[in-house]
């Protein structure tokens, strides 16, 4: 026996009206093909090897492949720009970093709200920079550097790469915090800055630890201070600047995450945001990352936010103090 037409037509308009309801995003569902992570950085440099192992990671939980896409720029503005424009459908990200934080201040107009066009997602890792010396230097500890640049306001010369990257900023920090006047000397770039402290051009070098390990470990430069809350495992005997120094406020450490573009659904935030967790909790990925000068560390969506919004006012803070002209 067949249903009267008019049960027939209600039962298919509630079924019409069932499905019309149901989120578009089914984590059975999501993803459902590869995912793009575009890295606003060169291939072979740490923030691109850190993308590549957490994506390797994320790829097998997630059981779609992560390609990297490298889009280096000043600023990561072309890499940024391009996922601020994508479809918002989790199928592009960005590896963010505090670069975007430094960026919102840098430079005097962007293509995107670094606050407002991204969804945040996890944060990955840190990177601690180091205060390094020549290996034959007659400063012996970062107190023996403030102490003379003290003495003698304007004598003491820290060497950084470009002005506006996270080395440059660290050293416009270091001086305010410490209340010193000494010459920060830009470089094109972290080998130039060795070369000179090596050379005895400089006094003092800010430098991001990692790449510097293997020079520290080989006697070629003396590592001061490390730029973290607390000493680090690769160094246990070396202070942290605020140790050192008794510079109780003064912590910096590079750091990368992922974010999506903004009106990504929130089920797809928090799907990426879970393996990203699980990514970086492997004993795996975390031997690799640490095997890099990375400290480890996932977390939420909603601590990135913070994470960032912090991060620009901080950053700005000490642009306008250094009179950085914006870009």
């Amino acid at each position: 026996m067949f249903d009267p037409p008019d049960l027939v037509r209600r039962r298919l308009q509630c079924t019409i009206a069932l499905l019309a309801a149901q989120p578009a995003f089914a984590e059975d569902r999501y993803p459902s093909r590869p995912i793009t992570l575009v890295v606003p950085f060169a291939a072979g440099g740490i923030a691109d090897l850190t993308a590549r192992v957490v994506a390797e990671a994320m790829a097998q939980d997630l059981q779609q492949p992560i390609v990297v896409d490298n889009r280096p720029s000043a600023g990561n503005i072309v890499g940024s720009t391009a996922v601020a424009q994508a479809k918002p459908d989790g199928y592009t990200l960005l590896l963010m970093s505090n670069g975007n934080a430094v960026s919102a201040s840098l430079f005097r107009k962007l293509p995107f709200d670094v606050n407002k066009d991204f969804a945040p997602v996890s944060t990955l890792g840190f990177f601690d920079l180091v205060v390094l010396a020549n290996a034959t230097s007659q400063y012996a500890s970062l107190a023996e550097v403030i102490d003379a640049a003290r003495k003698q306001p304007g004598r003491i010369t820290i060497g950084t790469i470009a002005p506006g990257s996270t080395q440059n900023l660290a050293a416009e920090l270091f001086k305010r915090t410490a209340g010193i006047d000494a010459l920060i000397v830009p470089y094109k770039g972290s080998p130039a800055v060795l070369n000179a402290l090596r050379g005895g051009e400089i006094d003092v070098a800010f430098e991001i630890l990692g790449p510097m390990l293997p020079q520290i470990r080989a006697g070629a430069v003396r590592a001061l201070a490390v730029t973290a809350r607390t000493r680090v495992a690769p160094l246990p005997d070396v202070p942290a600047v605020r140790e050192a120094a008794g510079l109780g406020d003064y912590v910096v450490a590079s750091w990368n995450a992922l974010a999506a573009p903004a009106g990504t659904l929130p089920e797809v935030i928090d799907r990426l945001a879970r393996a990203a967790r699980e990514a970086v909790a492997s004993p795996a990925t975390r031997r690799r990352l640490e095997g890099l000068g990375v400290r480890p560390q996932a977390g939420t969506p909603a601590e990135l936010r913070t994470l960032l919004a912090g991060e620009i006012d901080r950053w700005r803070a000490v642009i306008l103090a250094a009179h950085i002209p914006p870009q």
